[in-house]
């Protein structure tokens, strides 16, 4: 009953001018960042073992930001969720389009990191093709539920969970269906290896390129960057990958945990520090957490 109000207010909350519920957001942040304590302490681990060379009051601060800007991602679903294409479309521009047309019609793997504003550049996907995603199931059905209608919204979305496997998303990306794919957060190393991030060895999966091998998809990694106050979102998408897979997995990985570092560099307040990206350790080392 309490979820269920609580979507009842994001709802409402929609109707809400954009820079108001952005607003909201930066509220609901600062207060999370006091009340949340088992994640505001995951964060802290995950900002010293990335960030050795800041000190602990700049990397306190860059929390508190990832917080404001984690609470306006969860926030700012109200707009995705139920506010027409066109006022998302508004609030949404977009860069390197060209990349993103020339993949239409042909295998790909849109790689999508988890910065928090990739919910809002999918729904701008959706809205121009066809796509097939991965998703968890949460611990609620109501809310896997409502998560699967919400993200399928606009055209022809095939969701998967990751139970399901990957023969489903492979047909469907022989199809003409790019695969929106978010591959770095720890699944640990049954498919995967460790991969330097930041400098800190890492459960990184493989699948990306044994994916693109299988079906002989191009990789176009796709990045959503939310604005400051009411200004919206950039959405870019980067050139696809030369050379991509190389036929070596480790290297792939490697080359993936690069990209994504970089893009991380250039906004570190918007990359989920939330997870536990380092939950699996090489065998014989102290886990962090």
């Amino acid at each position: 009953m309490l979820m269920r109000f609580g979507i009842f207010i994001l709802w409402l909350i929609h109707f809400l001018p954009f820079r108001v519920i952005v607003s909201i957001g930066n509220g609901l942040g600062s207060l999370l960042y006091l009340m949340a304590t088992d994640r505001r302490r995951v964060g802290e681990i995950n900002l010293k073992l990335c960030f050795p060379e800041r000190d602990n009051k700049a990397r306190e601060q860059l929390l508190r930001d990832h917080f404001r800007m984690f609470a306006r991602g969860l926030i700012e679903r109200s707009i995705l969720w139920w506010a027409s294409a066109e006022r998302i479309n508004g609030l949404i521009r977009v860069e390197g389009i060209e990349h993103f047309e020339a993949i239409k019609g042909q295998p790909a793997i849109l790689l999508t990191p988890h910065f928090v504003g990739m919910d809002a550049g999918g729904q701008w996907i959706a809205q121009h093709t066809d796509t097939v995603c991965m998703y968890a199931n949460q611990k609620s059905v109501y809310m896997t539920e409502l998560l699967l209608k919400k993200r399928a919204r606009f055209g022809k979305q095939l969701l998967y969970s990751r139970q399901q496997g990957l023969r489903a998303i492979i047909k469907g990306m022989r199809s003409g269906m790019p695969f929106i794919y978010p591959p770095d957060q720890d699944q640990g190393v049954k498919d995967g290896v460790f991969i330097p991030f930041f400098g800190v060895p890492a459960a990184t999966m493989t699948s990306v390129s044994r994916i693109a091998q299988m079906t002989g998809a191009i990789v176009v990694p796709s990045i959503t960057r939310v604005l400051p106050g009411g200004a919206g979102y950039i959405l870019t998408f980067y050139p696809a990958w030369e050379n991509y897979p190389s036929g070596d997995d480790a290297q792939d990985a490697r080359r993936m945990n690069e990209f994504i570092e970089c893009r991380v560099r250039e906004m570190p307040e918007q990359y989920f520090w939330l997870h536990r990206r380092f939950k699996t350790r090489p065998q014989g080392e102290e886990k962090f957490y």
